[in-house]
């Protein structure tokens, strides 16, 4: 069995056990149920909602890739534009959180749950 690294598999958003199973029923680019999360893997089985609610935390997450953002667009703005405008910050602010909003939603709940999530990598989780 070929062992997955644990970027790759975070990158790809696949269960934390086996590293093969995907947690989302949907594609990043589809707007329909794009914060769903899968109850079990369908790989291995695994409970990927622990309990109801688990992934309230991963607004925290999501919370802090919105500030990084806005200082880092902040801070490229006013490097490149030489202190522009409010209007031209809020709009350039406003606009990479819509185009990101779809994987700072994925990208928090994957990290929430290889974070707090009860499951660790088991490369034999096939074998009992």
């Amino acid at each position: 069995m070929k062992n997955k690294s644990l970027g790759a598999a975070m990158l790809k958003g696949c269960c934390p056990r086996c590293r093969e199973g995907k947690l989302f029923p949907t594609s990043m680019l589809s707007y329909r149920k794009l914060s769903d999360v899968h109850s079990n893997c369908p790989v291995c089985n695994a409970t990927l909602v622990p309990e109801p609610d688990f992934f309230y935390g991963a607004m925290y997450i999501s919370y802090a890739f919105s500030v990084a953002l806005v200082v880092n667009v902040l801070i490229i703005l006013n490097y490149l534009f030489d202190d522009p405008d409010v209007w031209v910050y809020v709009a350039t602010v406003l606009m990479a959180n819509l185009l990101l909003l779809p994987a700072f939603l994925r990208y928090s709940k994957v990290l929430y749950l290889y974070g707090l999530g009860k499951l660790s990598y088991n490369p034999n989780w096939d074998q009992k």
